[in-house]
């Protein structure tokens, strides 16, 4: 840890510059993406049943058209 300490007072200027910040926030990027955990979901279905389960919005096509105005 020592040698860590003595490096970044080594490279402070080059640390702390555009360049080096941009590094660090790229590799601090790269750390925190590896720890988040991916979207848990669970579907408990009965028998006989038909489930779909997606993590965004859906959109089914009716096979029939449908009207829901009524007809005089």
């Amino acid at each position: 840890m020592a040698r860590f300490g003595q490096w970044i007072l080594d490279n402070k200027e080059w640390l702390f510059s555009g360049a080096g910040l941009v590094l660090l926030a790229g590799l601090g990027r790269v750390v925190c993406r590896r720890k988040k955990a991916g979207p848990s979901q669970k579907i408990r279905s009965g028998s006989s049943s038909t489930n779909v389960q997606v993590g965004h919005d859906m959109h089914i096509k009716s096979k029939t058209a449908r009207n829901d105005a009524k007809e005089e």
